[in-house]
């Protein structure tokens, strides 16, 4: 009896088996098909018709878990897409056409928030695509059109802060703007073809603390804010030689022309404005931080001693750190390669 028992589960596995992973005379996939690993679990299982996925197709992880499902409307071609992590968390839905993704797709993290929406056609980013916080606001807005952003763009900064730009062509065009959590204004700026253009200015408290002019992605002119003997006084970064803090007390600005103003502002807030694309710090000891244009070389002093040459000469001797050395090195190479 257990014998009989045991070759009638033989047979219906056979015929089990027999009933499924069938191909056509043509060699076309038909019916059922259920594919294994070498250890025997589940890739993928569903139904084919002349060679062409049709209904719920399942692709699995190693312990079985269910990883994707698709669900065709068109045999072979489209399909509505969902994804899943091990834990059965659903990560992402969507339709593919032809194995690119098209249409709105909607992303989920574990919790089963939405993260993401974004729209494609044939595998190219189109239309809209939004990304949302942890908390569900919205982070950041942007067009897009045959793989390039192409219209209006905001991003959120901060809890209430946010930018805000054009696109045109995967190009910033027009005017930027950005603004801080309690509204104001932090920058604002023109673009054109991808590149700065025109007036560029950053905001503090309201008022213009950098003012900036550029054509066409080239820096003309940088004028800073600083207090000087209570009045506030718009000065180019091009006519400041260097700067260093004197104490408590503020900063004191070197010009080219050999004159010097005893700033209010702290040394910070000067370094901040002028930017790190012109100025390098050349003496760690007393902060001393030069305009790249002004250093002209290492030379002995008396004592046989690097000393830092800048120009306009400065009332002290600097003497460099290696980190200084190299720089000046470095500086004078490229002034050789441009002659």
């Amino acid at each position: 009896m257990k014998f009989r028992l045991i070759v009638l589960i033989l047979l219906c596995l056979g015929f089990t088996c027999n009933a499924q992973n069938k191909r056509d005379n043509m060699g076309r996939r038909q019916g059922k098909w259920i594919k294994t690993d070498k250890d025997g679990s589940r890739i993928f299982e569903g139904e084919f018709k002349d060679d062409k996925e049709i209904g719920v197709f399942n692709y699995y992880y190693p312990d079985g878990t269910l990883k994707i499902r698709n669900t065709y409307t068109i045999p072979g071609r489209y399909c509505r897409h969902e994804a899943y992590d091990r834990q059965g968390h659903l990560l992402a839905t969507g339709f593919f056409d032809q194995k690119n993704r098209d249409s709105v797709w909607h992303f989920y993290n574990e919790q089963g928030r939405l993260v993401k929406t974004a729209g494609y056609r044939m595998g190219i980013k189109q239309g809209a695509h939004i990304i949302f916080t942890a908390t569900g606001d919205t982070a950041e807005i942007s067009n897009w059109d045959d793989n390039r952003r192409h219209g209006r763009w905001w991003k959120r900064i901060g809890e209430k802060g946010w930018i805000s730009g054009k696109y045109i062509n995967g190009l910033m065009q027009g005017k930027l703007v950005e603004y801080a959590d309690n509204g104001q204004k932090v920058r604002e700026g023109n673009y054109k073809d991808g590149m700065k253009d025109g007036k560029y200015q950053y905001f503090e408290n309201g008022s213009v603390t950098v003012d900036e002019t550029w054509q066409t992605g080239t820096l003309t002119d940088r004028k800073i804010r600083i207090n000087v003997n209570n009045s506030i006084r718009m000065q180019s970064v091009f006519g400041i030689a260097y700067f260093l803090p004197k104490g408590s007390n503020g900063t004191i600005v070197f010009l080219n022309d050999g004159s010097k103003l005893m700033c209010s502002d702290q040394f910070e807030t000067i370094n901040e404005r002028v930017g790190r694309d012109l100025f390098v710090i050349v003496d760690r000891n007393s902060r001393l931080m030069a305009n790249i244009g002004n250093i002209i070389d290492i030379v002995p002093d008396d004592d046989g001693r690097p000393t830092l040459e800048l120009e306009p000469k400065p009332p002290f001797e600097i003497f460099p750190d290696d980190d200084c050395i190299k720089l000046v090195k470095s500086l004078k190479r490229l002034d050789e390669l441009d002659e």
